[in-house]
């Protein structure tokens, strides 16, 4: 009986320990509201927010991360789109700022070619160099097995095959 109370008592303990551990993590998430004057801006606002990456987090959009420098850029945003700006001149102001890196597409022009073409050089490169040694292991003599004549000899008389 003691032993029941106890462990009811325990469950109740982490149960209120759990939910006091989750409660403050809703506040931890950012919300921001902007005011739009058309519904096609805050279209293309959500979809800047959603191309552009943030520079600190590197592996998450603008609109996701809550690094302040994502916070000044979605704001920066939200300033040029009702300054009448357009999209290509929002991107072009962004990658003058922080580089193409700021793209989650980037251009296909400059060094940012080298990164799309690099997976298919690479896969040329080793499908080129499989071929070759591929051609030089039918090239060479005897090369089934890797043994030298004398080491053929020598494993047919331990098992007693005869040598073609």
């Amino acid at each position: 009986m003691w032993g029941q109370a106890i462990l009811r008592q325990a469950y109740l303990t982490q149960a209120l320990l759990l939910c006091l551990l989750l409660l403050p993590g809703s506040g931890w998430a950012v919300i921001e509201t902007y005011e739009f004057s058309s519904d096609e801006l805050r279209e293309r606002y959500r979809v800047l927010t959603n191309e552009l990456r943030c520079p600190k987090c590197q592996n998450q959009n603008i609109a996701d991360s809550n690094a302040p420098i994502a916070k000044d850029l979605r704001q920066q945003l939200h300033r040029q789109l009702h300054a009448g700006r357009s999209d290509a001149e929002i991107t072009e102001y962004m990658v003058a700022r922080y580089g193409d890196f700021v793209l989650y597409r980037p251009r296909w022009e400059g060094p940012t070619l080298w990164l799309w073409m690099a997976p298919l050089i690479f896969l040329v490169l080793a499908v080129l160099v499989f071929l070759g040694s591929v051609r030089r292991a039918r090239a060479r003599p005897g090369s089934d097995s890797g043994m030298s004549e004398t080491e053929r000899q020598r494993v047919a008389a331990l098992t007693g095959e005869e040598q073609p």
